[in-house]
C-alpha cells in the first residue's frame, strides 16, 4: 500500500490543465501505470495512466465497480466535483442488476435516434447561429458558434423545449465547472422532472419519451437521474470535441489547403483528436470495495480510481496504435460502462456536421491569437477551452437561410 504522506499530483489545477501531456510523460517516469493524485483539494485518487491496465480494470466491474456510496460518506458533502462523482441511480453510477436494468432503458432509447435527422437539424440550425457574427469577421466559436449548435440539436433529438434546456444548460455548465453542489442538484433536478412530466403527459417521437415509456417503468427519479446522465454527455463533450477539432485543423498543415496536396478531412481530425486528446480527459471512475492488487501494487479499498482515456491512448508502449479508424481507444470507454453503441455515431456525426457547416460558410477561418495564449478550463475529468477566439474575411450581408 502507497505511504499515506505520498506527495500527490493535483488533476484540478490550471498547471495541469495547461500541460497534461507533459504530467503524463512526468508522471510515467516517476509512478509508472498507477499515479497518486488528489482530483480535489483533499480528496485522492488514483489515476490510470497505462492502456493494458486501463482496459483489465475497465473489463473487471467484481473488482472496479462503478458504484461510489462507500467512498461518498468519507468525502464533504459540497466539494463542487461531487455533481460528477456522486451516487446516482443511473447506468454510470450502479453495479450489478440495477446497473443492467437503467443501461437497457438508456441503450434502446438512444437506438432511436435517426442520424438523417440529426444532420438536417444541423444544416438547418447553422445558418442563423453563423449569420450572428458572420458580418463581424471575428468570433468566439465556442460560445458563439459551438455550444448553441450542440445544446440545440441535443435537445431536439431528446425532445426537450427550449425553456426547459436553457435552466438545463445553466445547471450543468456549473457541473462541470464545480460550482456550488447542492444548487447544482436542485436545478438540475427541478428542470428535468419538469421535462419528465412534460413527456409523460405529451410524448413525442424523441428520445425522453422512449425513456418514460421503456418497459423498465423508471419512476420520476429514475428519470431524472437518466437525464443527468443524457445531458452530461450529450453536450459538454461533443462540444469540447468540436472545439478541440477546430483547432486542431486550424493549426496543423494537414488540415488546411495547399497548392501540392489536399487537405486531410474533418473525420480524420476527430478520429485524432479522440485518440490524442479526447473530450473527457480523465473519468470512467470506478471505487474497489477492497483493497486490490493490481500491477504489482495494492490499491485501497473505496478510494476513486480514474481511467486517463488521454494517457491511455498515448501510451507509448501502445505499439500501433494509429489515429484512423481508432476503435481501439478509449474515449468512449470499455467494459459494460462504456459509451453505448447506439450513442456513438451521434457524436461523431454531429461533430463533423458542425464543423463541416462552419467551415463551408467560413473557409477561411482562423486563429485570432497565437495558440499558446488559449486558456485550457481547470478541473479533474475534461479537455476543454475557455475560448476559441477566430477571425475571417467579414460577409458583406447575412447568409441566406437554406
Amino acid at each position: 500500500m502507497r505511504p499515506t504522506d505520498i506527495v500527490r499530483v493535483p488533476i484540478y489545477s490550471p498547471e495541469f490543465a495547461a500541460d497534461p501531456h507533459g504530467h503524463y510523460r512526468r508522471m510515467r517516469g516517476e509512478f509508472g501505470a498507477l499515479v497518486p493524485v488528489e482530483m480535489w483539494p483533499g480528496v485522492p485518487a488514483t489515476l490510470v495512466i497505462n492502456y493494458a491496465t486501463a482496459v483489465r480494470i475497465l473489463n473487471d466491474p467484481f473488482h472496479f465497480p462503478a458504484d461510489p456510496r462507500l467512498w461518498q460518506k468519507t468525502v464533504s458533502a459540497d466539494i463542487p466535483i461531487l455533481p460528477m462523482v456522486e451516487y446516482r441511480p443511473n447506468a454510470i453510477r450502479t453495479s450489478g442488476h440495477e446497473h443492467a436494468r437503467y443501461r437497457q432503458a438508456v441503450t434502446d432509447a438512444l437506438s432511436g435516434i435517426d442520424l438523417h435527422t440529426v444532420r438536417a437539424i444541423v444544416e438547418r440550425s447553422a445558418v442563423p447561429i453563423i449569420n450572428g457574427f458572420a458580418t463581424h469577421g471575428r468570433a468566439d466559436v465556442l460560445s458563439q458558434y459551438a455550444l448553441p449548435m450542440v445544446f440545440s440539436c441535443f435537445c431536439e433529438i431528446l425532445g426537450c423545449p427550449p425553456d426547459i434546456g436553457q435552466r438545463v444548460a445553466a445547471a450543468s455548465a456549473a457541473m462541470f465547472d464545480g460550482v456550488d453542489t447542492a444548487t447544482v442538484n436542485a436545478q438540475m433536478g427541478e428542470a428535468l422532472l419538469d421535462l419528465t412530466a412534460l413527456k409523460r403527459s405529451y410524448p413525442g417521437v424523441d428520445v425522453t419519451t422512449r425513456l418514460v415509456q421503456h418497459p423498465a417503468g423508471l419512476t420520476d427519479e429514475e428519470m431524472v437521474h437518466q437525464l443527468v446522465l443524457l445531458f452530461a454527455a450529450g453536450v459538454e463533450p461533443p462540444l469540447n470535441l468540436i472545439a478541440n477539432t477546430l483547432l486542431l485543423m486550424m493549426t496543423d498543415g494537414r488540415f488546411i489547403s495547399a497548392a501540392d496536396s489536399p487537405p486531410l478531412s474533418t473525420g480524420i481530425a476527430i478520429d485524432e483528436r479522440l485518440a490524442t486528446d479526447p473530450p473527457m480527459a480523465n473519468y470512467c471512475i470506478t471505487y474497489p470495495p477492497q483493497p486490490v492488487l493490481i500491477d504489482g501494487e495494492w490499491l485501497p479499498a473505496h478510494e476513486p480510481v480514474i481511467i486517463s482515456m488521454a494517457a491511455c491512448n498515448t501510451d507509448p508502449a501502445l505499439a500501433g496504435g494509429g489515429s484512423i479508424d481508432n476503435g481501439w481507444n478509449l474515449a468512449f470507454s470499455s467494459g459494460e460502462h462504456a459509451c453505448p453503441a447506439a450513442a456513438r455515431p451521434y457524436g461523431r456525426l454531429l461533430a463533423q456536421e458542425v464543423i463541416d457547416q462552419l467551415l463551408d460558410y467560413l473557409p477561411e477561418i482562423g486563429l485570432a491569437v497565437p495558440q499558446q495564449d488559449l486558456v485550457w478550463r481547470p478541473g479533474p475529468f475534461h479537455r476543454a477551452l475557455t475560448e476559441l477566439p477566430v477571425v475571417f474575411p467579414p460577409m458583406r450581408y447575412p447568409f441566406p437561410t437554406p
